[in-house]
């Protein structure tokens, strides 16, 4: 990486250009907001600040601070050739170490405190060798598992603006910030956790693309607290505009909402366990290259275009995202499926199917050096996120990437329960009946809207199991004025059990077949 790649990777260095700070200074202007003092934390080549002062005549003072010294320099030679150069002050400053209250006393109020901080996270910085950080502190309380898949990683600016939003606490002023609108979410949610802190928020979509070439969903995040409220929603709209309106996020019995209006129509259909059902996560292998597969006559091909005969004792029909993403999904893919659960010793595997043992010892260099740590201390070759629903021989499922809420019926495919990867959510079932039933609950308006209540779709993983089992699936029946699928002991059920009993007697028998020695 050239040095100025890793300069611009280092700071989050994303400079706003000077268009585009003119157009949110005019707009914050056209809002009535006219402050006494502006404040830039992290001012780069400082255009937010010439924009600001150029704009908003009422301010008497500026401060901007920044940490890079040649970005100090330009901004200061711009600066010099200014009429109103006095009351600009200029600071190279570590914003992770600067003591900002002894700087905002002297300033008056009302404060508008802009700019456009850092899209960073700590771990792409970490993984440089940056110092650009702040001092370690689990600020998120994040543990156990929720650390070690990476929910402890943060943006930069999710930092500094906890900080900054600390400093509007007891005055009156104004922040408008540019970031991602994660981020942006995540500060709201912080602020409407604590009744002290006050203000009016708006979040209002910017197309990053145009304007920073980088495709992030980000946005002009507002907090005002001129005025002592304490709202528990923020309108979202489209561009620098009041009157685009998309939806309302809000903070509704202790959970982050996407749309308060589908919350409140429809928040009588929420539990915490999903009735009886509980959503799964696909299998996760992370080594797509070893474990997945075309069958090619006898063959199975790798990703990494080899071909091997292998034993089909753990072999599985699989579906990934964009397979269920479609209307009607059939397989075209195999799964190697190490264990049946995820306590199973796979060492197993080299008495029941031998060739398949050699293959995985074979590639067992990429399997070893998978970096999740939800491998360690565990047997050799195991994967994650299986158990007894992952064989279920129906399944109602849901890509968990694409920007939908498109529920799909998959049944068995060659006499074999079909396999779904991390990328996807399902319902076990034990019939096509009862496949079907909850397929026909979950693509209804009422689920739809409930779902999108609680789904933020510029999110990377924007489906969850967590927001799925969220619906109370036997309220939204009786909401349709649907009669319940018979229990489960019923003959539906019973005779689900039945065929998926033979249909795993059936796969013995193949199994045994195929793996018999052939006679001279």
């Amino acid at each position: 990486m050239s040095s100025s790649k890793v300069t611009k990777a280092e700071f989050g260095d994303f400079q706003t250009p000077l268009w585009f700070a003119r157009e949110i200074c005019a707009f914050l202007a056209s809002l009535g907001i006219e402050p006494a003092s502006i404040v830039e934390p992290t001012c780069g080549l400082g255009n937010f600040l010439l924009a600001a002062l150029d704009q908003f005549g009422s301010a008497q003072t500026a401060v901007g601070a920044e940490i890079n010294p040649t970005y100090i320099e330009l901004l200061k030679k711009q600066i010099a050739s200014r009429t109103d150069q006095d009351k600009v002050k200029v600071i190279e400053a570590d914003f992770f170490f600067t003591n900002w209250q002894e700087i905002l006393i002297s300033l008056p109020d009302p404060l508008l405190i802009i700019g456009n901080p850092p899209w960073a996270t700590n771990t792409e910085l970490s993984s440089i060798g940056s110092r650009n950080l702040p001092p370690k502190s689990n600020f998120q309380n994040y543990s156990g598992i929720e650390a070690i898949t990476g929910a402890s990683n943060f943006d930069i600016s999710e930092w500094m603006l906890l900080k900054i939003f600390e400093w509007l606490k007891y005055r009156q002023g104004v922040i408008a910030i540019l970031c991602k609108t994660a981020v942006a979410r995540k500060l709201l949610r912080h602020t409407w956790q604590n009744p002290a802190q006050p203000g009016n928020a708006s979040i209002h979509l910017i197309e990053a693309q145009q304007v920073f070439h980088t495709a992030v969903a980000a946005c002009l995040l507002i907090l005002d607290t001129r005025e002592t409220t304490h709202s528990q929603s923020c309108p979202v709209y489209y561009g620098l505009s009041s009157n685009s309106l998309l939806t309302q996020i809000g903070y509704r019995d202790g959970q982050l909402i996407a749309n308060v209006e589908f919350y409140e129509r429809w928040q009588r259909l929420q539990c915490a366990d999903g009735v009886h059902y509980k959503w799964r996560s696909g299998i996760k292998h992370d080594c797509a290259q070893v474990m997945e597969f075309e069958k090619v006559g006898n063959l199975y091909k790798n990703k990494l275009h080899k071909s091997y005969e292998l034993e089909s004792t753990y072999l599985y029909p699989m579906l990934k995202s964009s397979d269920v993403a479609k209307p009607f999904p059939v397989p075209s893919r195999w799964m190697l499926v190490t264990q049946h659960s995820v306590n199973d010793n796979t060492l197993t595997i080299s008495h029941t199917a031998p060739r398949t043992w050699a293959y995985l010892k074979e590639h067992g260099h990429l399997l070893d050096s998978r970096k999740s740590e939800i491998y360690k201390k565990r047997p050799r070759f195991s994967i994650f996120g299986v158990g007894n629903y992952t064989f279920s021989p129906w399944k109602v499922a849901v890509s968990g990437l694409y920007k939908k809420l498109d529920f799909v019926v998959i049944g068995p495919y060659e006499d074999e329960p079909v396999v779904l990867d991390d990328t996807c959510y399902f319902l076990p079932c034990q019939s096509e009946t009862e496949a079907h039933f909850i397929a026909s609950l979950l693509n209804s308006e009422p689920a739809q809207q409930f779902y999108q209540a609680f789904i933020f779709w510029d999110a990377k993983r924007p489906v969850t199991a967590k927001v799925l089992g969220r619906l109370n699936l036997l309220a939204l029946a009786k909401e349709l004025g649907q009669e319940w699928l018979p229990a489960r002991d019923s003959e539906i059920v019973r005779d689900s059990h039945a065929k998926q009993l033979m249909l795993l007697e059936k796969r013995a028998e193949y199994h045994e077949r195929q793996n018999k020695p052939s006679q001279p």
